[in-house]
């Protein structure tokens, strides 16, 4: 019996690394995505407005940080669910 409670707990350890695992990768996938959309949109808007290139950067530039500071967030949350599981 203790042997099956303990077998269960490592399981549950191994299958809680797990998830934290893929959420890591997931949010580091999520923020690549979310920054080459950014990334694209503001190049299509300097495209058709060229004088507006300054605004459109300083924007895109803001918003790439604020995806890279969500993403590190979930990374590191993820990073500690391994750890202190």
């Amino acid at each position: 019996m203790l042997g099956f409670i303990l077998l269960q707990t490592v399981a549950g350890a191994a299958l809680g690394k797990f998830g934290a695992a893929l959420g890591a990768g997931l949010a580091a996938f999520a923020a690549g995505y979310g920054i080459g959309k950014v990334g694209t949109s503001a190049m299509e808007a300097i495209a058709r407005q060229p004088e507006a290139a300054g605004n459109i950067r300083s924007s895109m530039i803001i918003v790439a940080g604020m995806i890279e500071g969500a993403a590190l967030l979930g990374i590191i949350v993820c990073l500690l669910g391994i750890v202190i599981n």
